[in-house]
């Protein structure tokens, strides 16, 4: 355990206490305990570093559970305890931002089934990729407000159909008023981490993100260092941009260490995600940005058969620059699991996700993003206790 993760006993234990037993189940006042900082002041009332280590973030809400990035996603994963529920933006044709992993979004709404909108489906090179399929900047708001979200992965998720159609596409607006509204009746603030899609080539067709989301985040009050809210963005270019823009506190996302972010490939820059995991790359980031999001990868690698190795030097070398880590993503099922934890022959049942959480805890890490909060709070807890 590194350092820092040895100087902050108090924070584990509290986490621990207020999740044992009901709490990760979401039974009401269960997660209060756990999202008290020192002193008894409730996380979201004063800065990130106050909210509970480790922190569990919803990942697209409780996407294990339900479709991503749907009301009843978010709200699950506040259910079950979530510190943090994620959003992730892209735009649609006439400015509004909305949430979905992917401006396409063939896969995650029914808009294959509209035959009014078969003539939309075209080809787009996203980031370098070739792409077919609907996307949200053909779409106003109007239009994509008459689809509505499915399961991403149906094969994996079967569980998760039921919910097909339940839920339309949110505005990042509606959330933001619909966490305010639950942030009332919970008694605390509901914290929110907010990913900037795609900036560059948003940017590119005229969609840029940063401001309007700026805007819509003064209009909310969560433009503060101390707001309830944290920036993220694969794309470092954005992350500056909005620290022009706002005081919250921003992370930024890092893919595979071979790969370059995008606005890198348009700019020239030769630096890969192996470059920013440095020393001078993350007193770099740290310039700009309280924290990082590695790929979890970056903090443990695996082997060519998909077994977990020797954990790098990035916690410390992270911490000892002030900055806070939150990799990504924890997922239950086997298939995204290292092999040390898988369980069986079947991709899609459940693994060791406990141990595969304790080991990842175990390094220092500040949170994790999860698909079953309920899983990583509980394996939190596990941790705090010893």
């Amino acid at each position: 355990m590194t350092e820092r993760a040895r100087t902050s006993p108090g924070r584990r234990s509290l986490l621990g206490a207020a999740v044992l037993g009901t709490a990760a189940l979401g039974l009401p006042g269960t997660a209060d305990a756990a999202e008290r900082g020192a002193g008894g002041r409730a996380g979201g009332h004063g800065s990130y570093r106050d909210l509970p280590v480790p922190t569990v973030i919803g990942h697209r809400g409780a996407s294990g559970y339900r479709p991503e990035h749907t009301l009843g996603s978010y709200r699950l994963a506040l259910d079950m305890g979530a510190h943090i529920v994620e959003q992730d933006l892209v735009p649609t044709k006439d400015g509004h931002l909305v949430c979905r992993h992917e401006n396409d979004i063939t896969a995650t709404t029914d808009v294959a089934s509209h035959p009014e909108f078969a003539s939309r489906r075209t080809t787009k090179r996203i980031d370098g990729v070739p792409l077919t399929g609907w996307f949200t900047e053909d779409f106003t708001l109007a239009e994509l407000k008459t689809l509505r979200a499915k399961e991403r992965i149906p094969g994996t998720r079967q569980e998760n159909t039921l919910y097909d159609g339940r839920w339309e596409i949110p505005t990042f607006e509606e959330v933001l008023r619909w966490a305010d509204e639950e942030g009332r009746r919970r008694g605390k603030p509901v914290w929110l981490y907010v990913e900037t899609k795609h900036p560059s080539y948003f940017r590119g067709i005229g969609l840029a993100l940063e401001e309007p989301l700026a805007r819509l985040l003064r209009r909310h009050n969560r433009h503060r260092a101390h707001s309830p809210l944290i920036l993220q963005s694969f794309e470092p270019s954005s992350v500056q941009r909005l620290a022009e823009l706002v005081a919250t506190p921003r992370v930024v996302l890092l893919s595979g260490a071979g790969e370059r972010p995008w606005d890198f490939v348009e700019a020239g820059d030769p630096r890969t995600v192996a470059d920013l995991v440095k020393p001078a790359g993350l007193t770099w980031i740290a310039s700009f940005a309280e924290g990082i999001g590695p790929t979890l990868d970056l903090v443990i690698p695996r082997d060519g058969t998909g077994r977990l190795t020797t954990p790098t030097t990035l916690v410390d070398d992270a911490h000892a620059r002030g900055l806070i880590l939150h990799p990504y993503t924890m997922r239950n099922e086997n298939t995204f699991l290292p092999a040390d934890f898988r369980r069986g022959t079947d991709p899609t049942a459940y693994g060791d996700a406990f141990g595969a959480l304790r080991t990842y805890f175990g390094t220092g890490i500040d949170g994790v993003f999860a698909d079953n909060p309920d899983t990583a709070l509980l394996a939190a807890s596990d941790f705090a206790e010893g």
